[in-house]
């Protein structure tokens, strides 16, 4: 179940920002183009202490899409691009205090989640998001976005990556792949997946 699984990758960052790793790494350049091991950590926690408000919030009256990421500004730009310039900064601030304090505020929305999730149909939507998105996808969506910067953080830092149940596995893959095919059609990723001889140079979601 989405809920469940995207539970379990919240949990497993959490433990990931604990490492004593990341607070040694703190300062320092990540895996992740441009972004500090702290920014990395601030763009990760807010994975999930973001999703208590959108799920607290009046419902929104922006249009319901099914797929966020055909309606975001940063695929495809530059990495000095107005919005990712406003993502890094954004993130940094979210990670004041340091690793443990962050931690804290993970496990803190953490705690109040399985409470909050209710109708997973119904449509809901962060303070960044122009458009609205069902509770199922939203959590679809940040469950890729733990699974993939829970990566970088992990290498970042020089750790092991956290293993995921295998069901948060294939959802995230499920996801990435739609998305792989929507950036670069669907023979690309059918030839990256199927054949080393015709795979194409790259065929990544991002």
């Amino acid at each position: 179940m989405i809920t469940d699984d995207y539970l379990a990758a919240a949990r497993a960052a959490v433990r990931l920002v604990r490492d004593p790793a990341v607070a040694k790494a703190w300062d320092e350049m990540s895996a992740l183009a441009e972004f500090r091991v702290s920014g990395l950590v601030g763009h990760l926690s807010n994975q999930v202490v973001s999703i208590p408000d959108a799920l607290t919030a009046p419902a929104p009256t922006e249009p319901l899409v099914p797929v966020l990421y055909g309606q975001v500004e940063w695929i495809g730009a530059d990495l000095d691009a107005d919005i990712n310039v406003m993502i890094r900064e954004g993130s940094e601030r979210l990670a004041e205090g340091g690793a443990d304090a962050v931690a804290d505020r993970m496990d803190a929305a953490i705690a109040e989640l399985p409470a909050l999730f209710g109708d997973l149909d119904r449509p809901v939507k962060t303070r960044w998001m122009r458009s609205a998105v069902t509770v199922s996808d939203l959590l679809l969506t940040r469950l890729m976005e733990l699974a993939v910067h829970s990566d970088d953080l992990a290498v970042s830092v020089s750790v092991e990556t956290p293993e995921l149940p295998l069901s948060a596995t294939e959802a995230v893959v499920d996801l990435l792949s739609r998305l792989a095919i929507m950036r670069h059609g669907p023979v690309a990723v059918l030839r990256g997946l199927s054949r080393a001889e015709r795979a194409p140079e790259t065929f990544t979601a991002f």
